[in-house]
């Protein structure tokens, strides 16, 4: 099949300026929840024939693209769904992986509510276009016919540059490298690549045949992965300096925030990641002896936290079939942090959802250390007269939920190795990775860190984010490396 023959059920629009009127936003069908809640399948179509042409002409073709500028990787979005509005998904495919090295997944995992669709035009009372689901179609095309960039051949005193981490900071910034000749060499101590791509976001959000395509796209233009390979432990790290030009950390941020609240310790509290990591380990067969899991079949379980990391664990919970699932929150559900289109979905498959509770404590039953419930301080909400800022105080009133498990989902801190002392790289009071100029990349600021040669991006210098600014980092990171190999 080629990259840009159509499906036989689209009959694409006349070009026309006011195409938005004629259709309205359609989103490709999600599998009804009774199906999705009893597997870890992605829950929208996959097939190739989504209607993408006809959704990309509703595009206004704005003359300054919000939707370009609210991405993270200014992504040409009016000009790659023009490419589509016409049938021409190869050159569309070229020019999306001119931003963007991992379109496949920010189709699928980006918070597009809060990005590009949230900045169309179109958002105004018309529905926006349906960017996500459009860029995950044309990228699905793409690599199901083997498309691959063209790649500089490495000359023989080509630089090599080692990258620790093989998360999307780390698989972004190898992309780039291999594409402008220097030789990327990825360090990961996990299995597989992916970072919590693979092991941390659940598989009906991203299949992880996603990320194996992924690899072999990687090592087809010249990435070498070295995995199961924990730097400072299996490898020194002052090895990979000697034997490497530069490296680039890209690290992440898996350290667990926990709260410290009176009976952490009973038997049925985990933390969010040892929950997600344990049950992608059990069905994908990784056989990570340190995630064992963590199965909550019959269980009451009740989730801490409003963001997607929450949202995940809550359908995961459903898909192992626990006999309730719910998720509660400290502020009320327009402050929740987390995509709206996840919560949706979650109340779809059968959580359900309480707002404006705090936990204060988790009680034990009395002849056991087995949790038996959490005691809850209500939440009481408050709007200042003069600016109309809402804020949350803890009240005197309580709310008790019962249940046999507790997963606390509130996000994740620094995860400093003690090899960065001895390396000079310098930290700041958060324990992130402080870069050389103080600026942040959206400021024009280097990645650059304090130890000459050595650069840093993603989550371990910016904190927990979402995946496309990861993303942005590493392509950044890769350009000044580059840059600096160009002007010797």
């Amino acid at each position: 099949m080629k990259l840009d023959q159509i499906s036989k059920h689209q009959t694409k629009l006349p070009s026309d300026p006011l195409n938005f009127l004629q259709l309205e936003r359609e989103t490709p069908d999600k599998r009804a929840s009774e199906a999705r809640r009893i597997d870890f399948k992605e829950i929208y179509q996959t097939d190739l024939g989504y209607q993408s042409a006809n959704q990309a002409a509703r595009c206004l073709d704005c003359g300054n693209p919000y939707c370009e500028w609210k991405c993270p990787l200014h992504n040409y979005i009016p000009n790659w769904l023009d490419y589509v509005a016409n049938e021409k998904y190869q050159q569309a495919a070229e020019l999306m992986y001119e931003t963007n090295p991992l379109p496949e997944i920010c189709g699928r995992v980006c918070p597009q509510d809060r990005l590009c669709e949230q900045a169309c035009t179109l958002n105004t009372g018309f529905g926006a276009v349906t960017i996500g689901a459009i860029e995950k179609n044309i990228t699905d095309r793409a690599i199901a016919n083997k498309w691959r960039p063209t790649v500089p051949e490495l000359t023989k005193n080509a630089k090599k540059v080692a990258i620790i981490g093989a998360g999307p900071a780390g698989l972004a910034c190898a992309d780039q490298l291999a594409r402008h000749g220097v030789k990327a060499v990825v360090f990961d101590k996990y299995p597989e690549i992916g970072g919590l791509l693979t092991f941390g976001i659940p598989g009906f959000k991203l299949e992880k045949d996603v990320i194996r395509k992924r690899r072999v796209f990687l090592q087809d233009i010249g990435v070498e992965f070295r995995l199961n390979t924990d730097v400072g432990k299996d490898i020194k790290f002052e090895q990979i300096r000697q034997e490497f030009d530069d490296v680039f950390l890209a690290m992440g941020t898996y350290t667990s925030v926990i709260a410290d609240l009176p009976g952490m310790n009973s038997k049925g509290v985990y933390k969010a990641l040892d929950y997600l990591v344990g049950n992608i380990n059990q069905l994908e067969k990784f056989n990570m002896t340190e995630f064992p899991e963590i199965n909550l079949k019959g269980k009451k379980v009740v989730v801490l936290g409003g963001g997607d990391t929450a949202m995940d664990c809550v359908r995961t919970a459903i898909r192992q079939n626990a006999k309730k699932v719910t998720c509660v929150y400290r502020r009320d559900e327009h402050s929740m942090p987390g995509s709206k289109t996840e919560v949706n979905n979650a109340k779809e498959e059968g959580v359900e959802f309480k707002f404006c509770l705090t936990p204060a404590s988790i009680e034990q039953q009395s002849d056991s250390d087995l949790i038996q419930s959490v005691v809850f301080s209500k939440m009481q909400e408050q709007t200042d007269q003069e600016t109309g800022v809402k804020s949350f105080l803890v009240s005197e009133q309580q709310s008790i939920i019962e249940c046999d498990a507790v997963i606390i989902a509130f996000g994740f801190k620094a995860s400093p190795q003690e090899w960065f002392t001895t390396a000079g790289i310098e930290l700041n009071s958060h324990g992130l990775v402080k870069n050389s100029d103080g600026k942040s990349s959206e400021d024009g600021g280097s990645l650059r860190t304090s130890a000459e040669n050595i650069y840093a991006g993603g989550d371990m210098v910016r904190g927990a984010d979402l995946v496309v600014t990861a993303v942005a980092e590493g392509v950044k990171a890769a350009q000044e490396i580059v840059a600096k190999y160009t002007s010797c």
